[in-house]
């Protein structure tokens, strides 16, 4: 008997007596022949007193053979998908009886697809306009800035100013930089340090108080008022290089600033068409997942939620955050999750479905460009890095999320794009 409800199922499996009777006399044949007990020689105890004393290691042997090996009968019969492990219950074991029990399990759901061609989606061609090219070529001004040392005078707002800061009071843990550099007056310089520094010459030193907002980035921070010792060693001036074609020929293979113009408006262009197809798969996938209702097992939710709680642990740890410290409620974190969860374990098995159906793989030339990139990134051999990767899985979620990008790539150029 089946007991179905959504992605749960439940099986009663009865066991003849003949078959257990004959696994138990195989099982004690095997611990007859590997068991020493005294007064006899090995192999040779009476199969008897192999079943008295063995009584529990015997009934485990047997449970352990028929009861997989029934429920894969039952599994292939009824053509069933079960994910992750069956929970056994409710056994009934005797002798002279049949062997009796329920397996309770999950199976993958079946997804009957939706028409997901044509699907309506928000989408207009980004623009870039004249006044982005220059605002970028002005950034790239910004980064190419050189600070020039100026003669000593008194710091004025504007200037930048190169100073040694050590905290002396309002820190537990000591706090110290051997040489930072201030604009002074700059709306990101904080007041307290323009109000401080203005007026100072080089090879002055100065006490003063700072005190930090409470979402003050640096935890240790944040909130405190510190005194801090500061010596201003020198003034600097910034000098931006002018916007000519030798600042082109300086920046790489351009001939003339014009040339450097085209390159930056089409860099421009491929990141905000990137951008902008990105959210529009997003906006697909979340109307694939609207479209089509289905049971989602247990056990791929539990398995998306450790993903997503790993990726945000990694990232807290990366920020230099001291996850012991923090105190947290995971099963409040996990029920926080488990909407998201869901939804990025249906899109993902619906994507898998429509890759299916239109023939959709990663192509070895795809994974081998990939690889490239990685093991020029970690400056190693191609094949090391292959086998490293094959060996750990990663090759394998390579090619699944070269799949599932097609997948997207290919709804999206089905869709029907509405302006915003």
């Amino acid at each position: 008997m089946a007991l179905i409800e959504g992605s749960k199922h439940a099986v009663e499996i009865t066991i003849p007596v003949e078959e257990v009777a004959q696994e138990t006399e195989r099982v004690v044949a095997v611990l007859q022949k590997k068991v020493r007990l005294p007064g006899f020689r090995p192999g040779k105890a009476p199969a008897s007193l192999v079943r008295t004393r063995f009584q529990s290691a015997i009934r485990q042997d047997v449970l352990e053979s028929l009861v997989p090996k029934h429920f894969r009968k039952v599994v292939e019969r009824d053509n069933l998908q079960v994910v992750g492990t069956p929970d056994i219950r409710d056994v009934h074991f005797e002798a002279g009886e049949p062997l009796r029990f329920k397996a309770e399990f999950e199976v993958a759901p079946v997804v009957e697809l939706q028409d997901y061609r044509g699907l309506s989606v928000g989408y207009r061609d980004p623009e870039v306009t004249d006044a982005d090219v220059a605002k970028r070529l002005e950034e790239i001004r910004e980064q190419k800035a050189e600070y020039v040392n100026i003669d000593p005078r008194p710091v004025e707002d504007g200037d930048y100013a190169v100073a040694s800061l050590k905290a002396v009071g309002g820190v537990e843990k000591p706090l110290e930089q051997e040489e930072m550099m201030l604009h002074i007056g700059d709306p990101d310089t904080m007041p307290a340090f323009t109000e401080n520094v203005r007026g100072m010459s080089p090879g002055e030193e100065k006490e003063f108080d700072v005190t930090y907002p409470q979402e003050f980035g640096k935890k240790d921070l944040a909130g405190r008022t510190v005194r801090f010792l500061l010596h201003l060693k020198a003034i600097r001036r910034k000098e931006l290089p002018e916007l000519n074609d030798e600042f082109a020929r300086d920046l790489g293979d351009y001939q003339t600033l014009d040339e450097l113009r085209e390159v930056v408006r089409k860099a421009l262009l491929a990141d905000r068409e990137a951008a902008a197809q990105q959210e529009a798969k997003e906006e697909l996938v979340d109307k694939l997942v609207e479209m089509h209702e289905f049971p989602v097992p247990e056990a791929y939710i539990d398995r998306q939620i450790q993903i997503q709680m790993e990726r945000q642990l990694h990232d807290l740890a990366g920020a230099g955050v001291d996850i012991r410290s923090l105190n947290l409620d995971w099963e409040k974190i996990r029920e926080k999750q488990r909407p998201k969860a869901i939804r990025d374990v249906k899109a993902s098995l619906l994507l898998d479905k429509i890759a299916d159906r239109e023939s959709i793989d990663a192509t070895r030339d795809e994974v081998d460009r990939e690889l490239q990139r990685i093991a020029k990134q970690q400056r190693e051999p191609l094949a090391a890095v292959r086998v490293k990767l094959e060996k750990d899985g990663t090759v394998g979620r390579i090619v699944s999320h070269i799949r599932t990008e097609k997948t997207l790539s290919f709804l999206f150029e089905h869709a029907r794009k509405e302006a915003k």
